[in-house]
Order: structure tokens, then sequence, then C-alpha cells
């Protein structure tokens, strides 16, 4: 793929050196640059074109993974690509045997009268494809399709403009499903950017009048949230832990002031304090795991801990581009990584601490600067996504729905 490879290289480079970081801006990105991938793939006739198409995603989605492994939503959207290529051969492959059914009919009127033979339409093969999570290719669909007699009389009688139309056929069929496929990756990149507005909808249902909202940090989907119940004339008061030590609470906060919301910025050690006048707490998530578990800015499962202590309902938003078929304990998903210490010690201050060192040269103070934390499904109450709420225990299924099994782990598949 000489065409796309310097965008591949250029965004490659801006996930290792961190130039882009966030969900919502890694998946929309991703899903971009595989709609380049497929547009500028070049088919050949004679491959599994559905095949070769994955293959050459699957190419361009390692090499994104391996350049920042925290970013699990390139993953994510990796693999939304993968399945929706999966389901468009699925689908062009069903058109094509309804249409061989409709199109070949026998010359013998009295045979297909009183044929009794059962036909296999193209939504129960479709149905039995998809419930297989597998892309089967059109000759494996057609082995057990009985072939009557005028086919073969067809076949023979007209053998060279058989093949001249099943080769035209092959090269429409090809254009079809890229087309499609790049039609649906663009039907992903609008849903990514609108997930918001489904998530927000719901608001007026959580949020009753003269509730008490905490959260943590600032999160544009919680953000949101809050906005749509202000604008139902919910009146309400929020306490934003402020998420230290990079303090996004701060901005969250200032935000919320603006949109006229109460708000009441306290600090991240306050939380078991204060969470006994709370009623909700209304977080966002850098990923959802299978298990229901949720990847969250550091501080989060101190949050949630304060709330099932206290039977508080902790909520989690987000949209359906962080749900991560993974579970925490593959080794594909890397839970966690460090920032610089700068962000908690001014080094200049600290200066002298750092010189000095244990006979085995080890040094005395070290810095360690997480950036998320881990909150098992146990402590999660509901997810609210941009298809409706959904408890823990669901996720798994929800996630069925947009992953294909085979998929897991992104990987080119090796040529014989």
């Amino acid at each position: 793929m000489p065409d796309v490879q310097p965008l591949v290289s250029d965004f490659v480079l801006k996930l290792k050196r961190r130039k882009v970081e966030g969900s919502h801006a890694v998946a929309r990105q991703t899903a971009e640059l595989l709609r380049s991938v497929v547009s500028q793939h070049r088919m050949v006739s004679s491959a599994n074109q559905a095949a070769a198409l994955a293959d050459a995603v699957r190419a361009v989605g390692e090499q994104l993974i391996a350049a920042n492994p925290v970013e699990l939503a390139v993953g994510n959207i990796v693999r939304r690509v993968l399945h929706i290529i999966k389901e468009e051969d699925i689908s062009s492959t069903a058109v094509g045997i309804e249409g061989l059914s409709v199109t070949v009919d026998s010359d013998d009127e009295y045979d297909s009268e009183h044929d009794d033979r059962p036909a296999l339409s193209a939504a129960v093969l479709a149905a039995h494809a998809r419930n297989a999570l597998r892309a089967p290719s059109l000759q494996t669909l057609l082995e057990d399709i009985p072939v009557s007699p005028a086919v073969s009389r067809t076949a023979s009688s007209t053998g060279d403009s058989d093949g001249k139309s099943k080769s035209a056929g092959d090269k429409s069929s090809t254009r079809k499903l890229k087309h499609d496929v790049i039609a649906a990756i663009g039907d992903l990149i609008d849903e990514i950017d609108s997930c918001y507005e489904p998530i927000s909808e719901q608001a007026v249902e959580l949020i009753h009048q003269n509730e008490v909202i905490l959260t943590l940090g600032r999160s544009r989907t919680v953000k949101e949230f809050l906005y749509a119940a202000k604008e139902k004339k919910r009146s309400f008061r929020v306490f934003v832990a402020e998420g230290a030590p990079r303090y996004q609470g701060h901005v969250l906060a200032k935000e919320l002031v603006e949109k006229g919301v109460q708000t009441t910025v306290i600090t991240d050690s306050a939380v078991f304090a204060m969470i006994s006048r709370v009623n909700m707490v209304i977080v966002g998530a850098h990923a959802i795991m299978a298990n229901g578990g949720v990847i969250a800015p550091v501080g989060m499962n101190m949050v949630a801990l304060a709330a099932q202590r206290h039977a508080v309902p902790f909520v989690v938003v987000a949209g359906s581009h962080k749900l991560c078929p993974l579970y925490p304990h593959n080794p594909e998903v890397l839970l966690n990584e460090l920032k610089s210490p700068s962000d908690l010690l001014d080094f200049g201050e600290f200066s002298d601490c750092m010189n000095f060192s244990t006979q085995d040269g080890s040094p005395l103070l070290n810095v360690v600067n997480p950036t998320f934390d881990y909150v098992p499904p146990k402590l999660v109450s509901l997810f609210i996504t941009d298809t409706g709420g959904h408890s823990p225990s669901y996720m798994y299924r929800l996630i069925a729905e947009y992953y294909s099994a085979d998929d897991l782990v992104v990987r080119r598949k090796a040529t014989s």
C-alpha cells in the first residue's frame, strides 16, 4: 500500500509521541486512516477479496496497536473494521446467491413444478454465517446447494459467455464490496462523532431534581450528560474531585459554572468525606472491558470503593467505541502507563534528593505517576452507552455484536 504508507507512518509516529490522546480523537483518526487504507487497497481478481482486504487492515492495525498499546480505542476500531468487512462480505454473498436463484430458471416447466427438493434461501445462509461469526466464501456457501440439470445444460451451451459474465461479475462485486465497506466505515465515524447525543438524551431519566452528583476529573461525555440535564431544567449540584496531579477537574468545574450548574470543587482525598452527601456518582471511562470492568483515570477505584461503602450508585457513561472485547488479564492489554514525575515534583526543589543514592546505586527517592485505575465490574452499578443503559454482566453480549471472535488478537495471518 505505497499510497497510504506515509499516512500510516505519520499516525504511528503521533501515537508513539503521544501527540494524539483520548479515546474519541484516537478512535476517529484510526477509523479515517483505515477508510483510506480500504479505499487505496488494490484488489486482485483471483484472490478472496474480503480476506485480502482484512489482511491489509490487520497489517496496518498491528502497527497502530504496537505504537501505543495503552490506547485501547485503536484496537477497538481496527476490530470493528474487520467485523464490518466480514458483515459486508456476507451480505454481498447473500445478494449474489439471491440473484443466482432468480436468473437461473429451468427450461423444463415440468421439472420446476414437480421438483420437491428443499431450496436454501440467501437469508438462511447469511444468518447461519453470522451466527458462526465467520465469513465463508461464495464457493463454500454453494457447495451444499443442489444444481439442477437446467443449470448444467445452460452452462455447457454458453461456456464462453458465462466466463466473460463471471469475470465482469467478479469485478463488479469487488467494487461493491469496497464501496460498502467504505460507506460502513463512514457510518462508524459518524457514530463516534455523534455518540454524545444519544447518551445525553438519557440524562433526564437518571438525574432528578435537587440531587447531588459527584464526578472525578474531566470527561466530555460526563460534561455533555450534565449539560443535557441542565437544559431540561433539572436543578442539581455537582461535586468535582479535582483529579490530581493533572487537575482536569478544575477545567470541568469552570465549564459547568459557565452553563449555570452549581459546582463544588473538592480534593481527591476528600471523596470519602463527601460521599455520604451524594446521590449518584457519574464518571467517564478510558475503556470498558469484556468482563464489565472499567479502565478510568487514576483515583477512580477509590471513588468506586467509597460509593460502594455508602451504597451510592456508580454510573459510567461512555460511547460504544470504548467497548473493548479483551479481558484485563489478556497479555495484549496494557492497563497503565507512567507519566512524567514533573507532574508531582519540582525537580529544582528536589534536586538535592535526586543526587543521593544507596550503596547499591539505586536512588533513595522514586516518583510513580500512573495514568489509569482499574475498576472491577462489581463496583459498577450501570453503564450508559449510545445504545442505552446496561448492567456490567450484559457488556460481553453487547461487545459480541460489534466484534468477531477470531479478531481479538490483531495479527496479520501468515501466508504459506
